[in-house]
């Protein structure tokens, strides 16, 4: 299920007014980005919402949009068709997903669509917070901590933002679920630095040399090697791929 590798997701975040949902705060602003065969597409939906309420002092604080900012802005039964198009049918995938998904089922209930208001209907959603805690247990597993530990570049993230934490989120999630995700070998037609298509090149035998001397490894270096695969094994949360070769 985690690989997700020929589905459709729609990686998701929100920001609202205050929290809880049932105090009445609202969805302010929507950012999904769009990943199929875990790559990225370049589509995405992004959007600010006029709610009708004050934010939170405290959660201005977090995310930056002022009422001010908000005045003009369309409200969510003017974009919630859209939305759903963008959304349905797609996996979704969501860090902390019951706050997020409490808050969208809760504006489709207030505009008067109940058959959207509860999406897990419509769309599988993978929480990738509970993802996290199980395979990194008794650690830090927020946004920027995860952006720290797969190596995501995060320096730009000053405040909570929809569509930022949505792109960030969909770079821990392929970090997560299998890191690298395609080979470029050199000159298989790989674009150079100049921009220019390099020419693959031409495999030959070579013929008529001695074998070279067989270096076996030592205690020292099979040592390092296991502690690695551990290592990677335990990241990826299942068995590195030498491990699988070796066991077969």
């Amino acid at each position: 299920m985690e690989q997700q590798q020929d589905k459709r997701l729609v990686i998701l975040d929100t920001e609202t007014t205050g929290m809880p949902v049932t105090e009445g705060h609202r969805v302010i602003e929507i950012g999904c980005v769009e990943v199929v065969g875990r790559r990225l597409t370049g589509r995405h939906f992004h959007v600010y919402l006029q709610p009708d309420r004050e934010s939170d002092e405290g959660a201005i604080g977090v995310h930056g949009i002022t009422d001010a900012f908000l005045i003009g802005k369309p409200r969510f039964a003017e974009v919630a068709d859209e939305f759903f198009a963008f959304i349905e049918g797609a996996t979704l995938v969501i860090h902390n997903a019951a706050f997020d998904v409490g808050f969208i089922n809760n504006e489709f209930a207030l505009v008067g669509q109940s058959q959207r208001a509860d999406i897990s209907q419509h769309c599988p959603i993978l929480d990738t917070l509970m993802m996290a805690r199980s395979r990194h247990p008794g650690q830090r597993n927020s946004l920027d901590a995860l952006c720290k530990r797969y190596g995501i570049d995060n320096s730009g993230r000053e405040l909570h933002g929809a569509l930022l934490d949505a792109e960030l989120l969909a770079d821990v999630y392929l970090a997560m679920t299998g890191g690298q995700t395609s080979l470029s070998l050199a000159g298989s037609g790989a674009e150079r630095q100049d921009g220019q298509q390099a020419a693959p090149s031409e495999i030959r035998r070579v013929t008529g040399r001695q074998p070279g001397p067989v270096l076996l490894a030592s205690a020292q270096e099979l040592e390092a090697h296991a502690e690695r695969l551990a290592a990677v094994a335990k990241a990826a949360g299942a068995p590195a791929l030498w491990q699988t070769i070796e066991a077969g």
